[in-house]
């Protein structure tokens, strides 16, 4: 890519992709399943709509490859179509996916997700996050007898269903009434939170929040925590969507060693097929089961939740993550990818203003304007150039399917990138840069 130039090559152009994204957004509210995958959040008209995918590359049907990061919002973390998943999930296809029974598989899946999360004694499959975070909430509520869900409002999303999303900008459609049962900690203060605790005594049902997210976790502070909803009554819910494998085998709470009294997983647990987990404290699990004398509790009842295919891939990934070292391979390709990132941006004198922050199996990047502030126009000016040289990459979550060729041509895209943000800083100017209208944040209040 010539650097001189303020636009891309003429040729880098997604005819088909753009005329596909009409035909969705005229069929699907967004044009997509997933706000985050809405053509909002890429440089206008250069939306790819992918054709297909295999390990660490994608193609649009354009018929441009990408060297592809954060594959299918973190769930592929082993890459598109990866052979033992594959072969796992064949092998049930033909043997039928869904009975008026449970399968033996169900019994199978269980056994290898605790094996592999030994801090959890009980689990429960769904579909998709949401399904298993609201179960969770639930069932705190149920066992405590109290209405107020604390979340730890520096973590983006928890789930699609009222108690979360009636906090965000897109509350439309959500009684105040519930949204008022819903309060804030911040992440890393234990003082803060027992204020809140104490404020609100005997009123919270649960505390939950991703036990790490772009920063490590300060010393004592999951341990601290762990000690609060002891004192308090109140339940300890670990959202392990993104830190489930990503950070260790069994999560999170596998590498920090603080217990939660229930957990939830997901995207990397089926590496792209449809599967989510309730897990922990039989005490507390079996009150949505039938062995008790109490109360009965709607706990996850879904027709598709034990899918046979998808249960396969589950226990694929599990083995494949615990034969393979994939968990250290995707902090040893993230690192070299920070680092490599890092590099070239001092070198072009954008150090300061391209910024990769994360844990190296969970990178994601800032793009700070001249005054060192989130830039939505200097992201779309970055995500063009990226885009211009072959790589997809909303964020920098790794896969495992990368190769060390891949980082490195990534870096290359990376420094021709910088070069470029390197001007419009200089001119205190992004917008010749821009092709069209900036990247949008997804939680807004207005289309």
């Amino acid at each position: 890519m010539d650097t001189e130039h303020t636009e891309e090559p003429e040729e880098f152009l997604l005819p088909r992709s753009r005329a596909a994204n009409e035909r969705l957004h005229a069929l699907i509210p967004g044009g997509a399943h997933t706000y985050a995958k809405g053509d909002d959040q890429y440089p206008e008209d250069l939306a790819p709509v992918i054709s297909h995918g295999r390990g660490a590359h994608v193609w649009d049907i354009d018929g441009n490859r990408y060297i592809e990061y954060g594959s299918g919002l973190r769930s592929v973390s082993l890459g598109h179509a990866h052979p033992r998943v594959i072969e796992a999930v064949r092998r049930e296809l033909d043997r039928g996916s869904n009975f008026v029974r449970p399968s033996i598989v169900e019994v199978e899946a269980a056994e290898r997700f605790l094996a592999t999360v030994p801090t959890a004694e009980m689990v429960k499959f769904a579909k998709n996050g949401s399904d298993v975070t609201t179960a969770a909430v639930r069932l705190a509520r149920a066992v405590t007898g109290r209405p107020r869900v604390a979340i730890c409002g520096d973590h983006p999303f928890f789930s699609t269903d009222d108690w979360f999303i009636g906090t965000t900008p897109m509350s439309a459609g959500i009684p105040a009434a519930t949204t008022e049962l819903t309060v804030a900690f911040p992440y890393g203060d234990l003082a803060a939170t027992e204020e809140l605790l104490t404020r609100y005594q005997n009123d919270i049902a649960c505390l939950i929040l991703e036990p790490a997210g772009h920063t490590e976790p300060p010393p004592g502070y999951l341990e601290g925590l762990r000690e609060l909803a002891d004192r308090h009554g109140c339940v300890l819910i670990f959202d392990e969507m993104i830190t489930g494998l990503r950070w260790s085998e069994a999560g999170a709470q596998g590498l920090y060693g603080v217990v939660p009294d229930l957990s939830t997983f997901g995207k990397a647990l089926g590496n792209g097929f449809a599967v989510s987990a309730l897990a922990g404290r039989r005490e507390l699990m079996e009150r949505g089961g039938l062995r008790h004398s109490g109360d009965r509790v709607f706990l996850l009842s879904t027709t598709h939740g034990a899918e046979t295919h998808s249960l396969a891939a589950a226990m694929a990934v599990q083995t494949t993550y615990a034969e393979e070292g994939i968990t250290a391979r995707l902090h040893a390709l993230g690192e070299r990818l920070a680092a490599g990132v890092r590099d070239v941006a001092a070198a072009m004198g954008v150090g300061d203003h391209i910024v990769v922050r994360g844990r190296a199996s969970n990178l994601v990047f800032a793009t700070l304007d001249e005054n060192r502030q989130p830039s939505q126009p200097y992201r779309t000016l970055f995500l063009r150039q990226l885009l211009a040289g072959g790589v997809l990459a909303p964020s920098f979550v790794v896969s495992s399917a990368l190769s060390d060729a891949d980082i490195d041509r990534t870096v290359e895209v990376v420094a021709q990138a910088c070069a470029v943000y390197r001007k419009a800083l200089d001119a205190a100017d992004p917008t010749p840069w821009l092709g069209g209208r900036p990247v949008k944040p997804v939680f807004r209040r207005l289309a």
